[in-house]
């Protein structure tokens, strides 16, 4: 039954990004031009909380320790609010594909914060690891100051890493509580409390978005931004982090930027330069090494 549940684990992880590498085309299409940041994240809250809702049909309800309520509070304001914010206002400011590419720095971060909790320790090969995933995505982040790079801004590319520190510090530091809930359970109180939370300030955004201007494909994007990404590919990582470590589950981060840079460029919204190639081989090549140190 455990190797079940594992292989399901990884069947998740694929899924679940699989539909990450989709958002940031699409993401793309729709920020700043069409919907604001905090439009989006208002939005896609909402729809996340009514889904999470709907398990609670049929299964019987789950009692929360009053005890963890403050650390699904945390949870709540951290991966539904602060996570969501950078991503967006990121992503707004930075290309899809040095947006996806930037995301595969989590596993790194991981092993950071696994380090500094005692969960995990260096080895060489860890360290260089780190090392070369560093440079490459330093390089990354740098390159959007240059002239050829218009589609990028070093603050998006910023905020982009502080998104994924935010992923990395939910993997690690609440893993336990995942697996002591249902997963259903876990998302119903996290995306509720998020939604109230971000209400106050992103409700005159949503409200306002003009959707006159936007032809059918937007509307199909708009409809995929708002539903799918984030009840979804959250309910996959937290079962599979039931029964996979934060390391493993981190580097299937690495099937985004594949999908992600096809889609971006045969949608023609942004070009693949020779230097990002280079310094996505070097943070791929540092992250491999970590992944790579594991023997299991």
């Amino acid at each position: 039954m455990k190797n079940k549940g594992v292989a399901s684990a990884h069947i998740a992880l694929i899924g679940c990004n699989l539909v990450w590498a989709c958002d940031y085309p699409f993401y793309n299409l729709l920020l700043g031009r069409y919907i604001s940041p905090m439009a989006m994240v208002c939005g896609s809250l909402i729809v996340a909380a009514v889904l999470s809702w709907i398990p609670a049909l049929w299964q019987k309800r789950e009692q929360i320790e009053r005890s963890d309520w403050p650390t699904l509070i945390i949870i709540a304001l951290l991966m539904g609010v602060t996570r969501k914010l950078l991503m967006m206002f990121g992503l707004s400011r930075t290309s899809p594909i040095d947006g996806s590419i930037i995301a595969t720095i989590s596993p790194l971060l991981v092993l950071l914060l696994s380090v500094a909790v005692g969960i995990d320790r260096f080895s060489t090969k860890k360290i260089i690891g780190l090392i070369l995933g560093g440079i490459g995505a330093i390089a990354v982040v740098l390159t959007s100051t240059t002239p050829h790079h218009a589609n990028s801004e070093l603050s998006g590319n910023i905020m982009m890493i502080c998104s994924g520190l935010v992923t990395a510090l939910y993997m690690v530091f609440f893993k336990n509580l995942v697996s002591k809930y249902r997963i259903t359970t876990l998302l119903r109180a996290m995306y509720t409390i998020s939604t109230l939370a971000i209400l106050p300030f992103g409700f005159k955004d949503l409200i306002n978005i003009d959707f006159s201007d936007m032809s059918t494909p937007l509307y199909l994007a708009a409809a995929f931004v708002l539903i799918i990404p984030t009840y979804l590919p959250n309910l996959l990582l937290n079962y599979s982090l039931k029964y996979l470590p934060p390391a493993i589950s981190s580097t299937y981060a690495y099937i985004q930027p594949i999908l992600a840079v096809a889609l971006s460029v045969a949608m023609g919204l942004d070009k693949l330069h020779a230097d990002t190639i280079i310094f996505a081989v070097v943070l791929f090549a540092g992250v491999g090494c970590v992944i790579t140190s594991y023997k299991k």
